[in-house]
């Protein structure tokens, strides 16, 4: 009897052994993916070049040695069998002060001032920067890639560009996110979200931190967000339940031994207080590259808002919205781009004013295309969601209408009639239409003119709206809905 009882118990702690050893964590499988490690650091390559055009990059050596040591203590954690010897690591401090980080394919990551800031501790930015580092070793953006239509391999460079610098598309109008041309590549599913999730949370054991930081980023991050959604949380959907299967993850997984930090994280967070002030993703896309920028920013205009505006030209000309789109618009008409939008606009029709609530920019005339995140696949609800969005900062916004159906570039869409009172306190005319794009996201199309001449632009709109040319997928076919 004795032996079979010792027999039992030394089942029984075996069994418990391998329960909590890393033999138990979860299977992580790559999706499937078409291109190679070697295109993914091409093309990370390229698209990191136009990052550090675009983006503050800290010159600290000390801040950005001791993000290297985070990155590289993770990637010696990283599953052999993921870690392509292809791959090409950088870690790079930037000093934006929205809480973001990215990771482009193949190994250059980007971790901006403000994710510091938000932290608690070390082990919440390493959380991030793990997970950031599994959509690399998973290669989620070709993966998406692969899924996509349309799109050659030459052209994903400029588009995973695009997504994260803006490509001149310029200011977020929805939900305070970054959502431009490109986003396909770089927006992942809650599927891919879930798997970096986990992974991440297996580099950290393995690396000396407890996976549980991961879940508590993500909570910080939720509550540093106020009433919009932070820039990192935009573009990483939360496939839900985050903190508790990371909760339970971490129970699976052996925590390595810890490495001596001796108080690194406040020394690079005083490090960080004495730079110049962090500039938010708005800042940049007013003052243009953050890298050769040396003078006062100064807002975008389009002549001197309050002088007449010229009637639109009876000419009109072809351009080009990145890779998403091509339009006819008048031939007077100027563009001013941000992140995810492009406005086209007649002279004095867009720029600064001194109004009661002090120094603003307004738009009184022209139209606006742009890309905006749809948290719903109705197309109904989505579009209410950007209208929500367009009325917290125009509180007297109001519908004229009810929705009716319409089509863009031969796709089923929605058309929304609104009114508004402008800077001036006359009432402005503003249509919103809108369409799903191939990705999920929302491509609007946005009217305005004030009351007064918005019978003389109306023909005007109606020629622009008809010739939008959607160019996200191979078929313009109306299968979008």
């Amino acid at each position: 009897m004795r032996v079979r009882r010792l027999a039992f118990a030394y089942a029984l702690a075996l069994g418990t052994l391998i329960a909590t050893t890393p033999s138990a964590q979860t299977k992580i499988t790559p999706p499937r993916n078409k291109y190679t490690p070697e295109q993914d650091v091409q093309l990370g390559r390229e698209a990191a070049a136009e990052v550090r055009k675009q983006y503050p990059i800290i010159q600290d050596t000390a801040l950005a040695a001791y993000l290297d040591r985070l990155g590289k203590r993770l990637v010696a954690a990283a599953p052999a069998g993921l870690n392509n010897p292809a791959f090409e690591y950088s870690f790079t401090p930037v000093n934006l002060k929205d809480i973001n980080a990215f990771a482009l394919p193949g190994g250059p990551m980007f971790v901006n001032r403000g994710m510091f800031e938000a932290a608690g501790g070390e082990g919440e930015v390493v959380g991030v920067m793990a997970h950031e580092l599994s959509h690399v070793l998973l290669r989620h953006g070709t993966a998406n890639a692969t899924k996509a239509q349309g799109f050659q391999l030459g052209q994903l460079a400029g588009a995973i560009a695009g997504a994260v610098v803006g490509g001149g598309w310029g200011q977020v109008i929805s939900e305070g996110s970054q959502f431009g041309l490109g986003t396909w590549l770089l927006k992942y599913s809650r599927e891919y979200e879930k798997q970096a999730d986990l992974l991440g949370a297996q580099i950290m054991a393995r690396a000396g931190y407890d996976p549980r930081d991961l879940g508590r980023m993500f909570e910080t991050i939720q509550k540093q967000g106020g009433s919009g959604a932070p820039q990192w949380m935009s573009s990483h959907p939360d496939p839900g339940n985050r903190s508790t299967y990371i909760a339970r993850e971490a129970a699976q997984l052996q925590i390595a031994a810890a490495p001596d930090r001796s108080g690194e994280f406040q020394q690079a967070r005083d490090m960080f207080a004495r730079l110049p002030p962090a500039k938010s993703m708005a800042d940049l896309a007013r003052g243009g590259p953050a890298n050769t920028s040396t003078g006062p920013e100064e807002t975008t205009s389009v002549g001197r808002v309050g002088d007449p505006v010229p009637d639109p030209s009876p000419e009109f000309r072809r351009v080009q919205g990145g890779r998403l789109f091509d339009v006819e618009i008048p031939a007077n008409w100027q563009a001013v781009s941000s992140n995810s939008a492009v406005k086209y606009v007649p002279p004095n029709g867009y720029g600064p004013v001194d109004a009661r609530q002090g120094r603003q920019t307004v738009f009184t005339h022209g139209v606006e295309l742009g890309v905006a995140r749809a948290g719903s696949r109705d197309l109904a609800e989505a579009t209410d969601t950007l209208l929500a969005a367009f009325a917290r900062s125009n509180p007297d916004l109001r519908r004229t209408g009810e929705a009716r159906q319409i089509r863009i570039s031969q796709r089923n869409g929605l058309g929304v009639s609104l009114a508004n009172r402008s800077y001036s306190g006359a009432s402005e005319r503003i249509g919103i239409y809108t369409t799903f794009l191939a990705d999920g996201n929302l491509f609007y199309f946005a009217t305005i003119a004030p009351e007064d001449d918005a019978d003389r632009y109306r023909p005007v709109f109606d020629r622009i709206g008809r010739s939008i040319r959607l160019k996200d997928s191979q078929e313009g076919d109306g299968r979008h809905r």
